[in-house]
């Protein structure tokens, strides 16, 4: 039997023509590469960052709006759907990039740096989801996608409180997806190494290549190399997938070091 179901038009699927998306975490990195990347598919992008010189120059390079405030803060994260909504839009997408890591042996971790680590990466999380997904809802629908870390699936030396905080974020995304079904997908990327402008500072090009060493693909990604499969995840290429963890790591997690087994 021939089949004859329709052909969808695919190019369109991944366009995002007057959608209002918000990019928390957009001044800089995957951040700023994600804002861009919503832009040239269409959406109309409000970029969100702690640092407002920051948001207001992504948003001048791709014509959008740029906010300021604190995501770990309720009051500041309803101000900005707010603001997003009343200057763009009902929102119809958000990418959650924020996620600093506190690094060094859970030992040396006081009560202080624990919160930090969770409110950075998972309690604001919580807010967005929260706040956001009704937004996106009232909206009627759209899509949600967080930025993981592959430090969340496998156990990384010094990232303990890291990788529990984005492991608890992958578990959310995954539960979440449930309670905001039919009218929000939400998903996640979990990078491996990425040559963020954070990571470039901290690290020198001689570690760079010790690291380029263990990745299969023989390179730590670029921030555009995690914002091509934000933007999947975003648009209607990605309709029937939710909560959702995809690993963007050049190979690297599924890699065992071995050392010969032959003379």
């Amino acid at each position: 039997m021939s089949d004859r179901s329709e052909v969808p038009n695919y190019a369109s699927l991944a366009r995002l023509d007057g959608r209002v998306f918000v990019v928390l975490g957009g001044g800089a990195g995957i951040g700023r590469q994600s804002c861009h990347a919503l832009a040239q598919a269409g959406a109309k992008v409000v970029c969100v960052d702690r640092e407002a010189v920051l948001a207001t120059d992504v948003a001048k390079e791709i014509g959008g709006i740029g906010l300021s405030g604190d995501v770990t803060v309720r009051a500041d994260m309803l101000r900005l759907f707010a603001e997003a909504q009343e200057r763009a839009g009902p929102v119809r997408g958000v990418v959650d990039i924020v996620g600093i890591a506190s690094l060094g042996p859970l030992a040396g971790i006081d009560d202080a740096r624990w919160k930090w680590q969770f409110d950075m990466v998972l309690n604001h999380a919580f807010l967005a989801i929260q706040i956001g997904g009704q937004a996106i809802a009232e909206a009627g629908g759209g899509a949600m996608v967080f930025v993981a870390s592959m430090s969340g699936i496998v156990n990384l030396p010094g990232q303990a409180a890291y990788g529990a905080a984005k492991a608890s974020l992958i578990h959310l995304v995954s539960s979440m997806s449930k309670e905001l079904a039919p009218k929000v997908r939400i998903n996640a990327v979990a990078p491996g190494f990425v040559r963020t402008p954070r990571l470039n500072q901290m690290l020198s090009e001689e570690k760079w290549s010790e690291i380029a060493k263990i990745i299969p693909v023989g390179a730590a990604a670029r921030p555009s190399e995690i914002a091509a499969p934000i933007l999947f995840l975003a648009s209607d290429m990605a309709s029937h997938v939710t909560g959702q963890t995809l690993l963007v790591d050049g190979g690297i997690v599924d890699t065992v070091r071995m050392p010969s087994l032959t003379s």
